[in-house]
């Protein structure tokens, strides 16, 4: 039986063949534009949940289970754009690059752009 609204009917059953999208790979995408915008306000929760959820979203649709691998995967490099640096930022202060030195550390990096302006 076809819904004459569509396959997204809640009366009526997708038909065959159509699973519906992983729950998982939605939520990790979700939370992983979420953790782009808000992360550095909601200390990176929203990031590592993409992460984590995008991971169990992955192995689900890698073996063909459940369409949405995209979404899992785009909610996986979302996470991971905004947790690599913050790790390497908190390795680089428990190492001992202080305030002081992390910022020189910027200064010589991004240097180039001030004497540009200047200039």
């Amino acid at each position: 039986m076809h819904s004459p609204h569509g396959g997204n009917d809640p009366y009526f059953p997708n038909p065959a063949g159509q699973q519906a999208t992983s729950g998982a790979a939605v939520a990790s995408l979700i939370f992983g534009i979420i953790g782009i915008f808000a992360s550095w306000c909601l200390f990176g929760i929203p990031s590592i949940l993409a992460i984590v959820l995008g991971h169990v979203a992955a192995g689900k649709t890698r073996r063909g289970l459940r369409p949405g691998h995209g979404m899992a995967v785009a909610g996986l490099i979302l996470g991971y754009i905004v947790v690599i640096p913050a790790i390497i930022l908190i390795a680089l202060v428990v190492v001992g690059a202080g305030p002081e030195s992390l910022a020189e550390w910027v200064n010589d990096g991004f240097g180039w752009i001030d004497s540009l302006l200047n200039s």
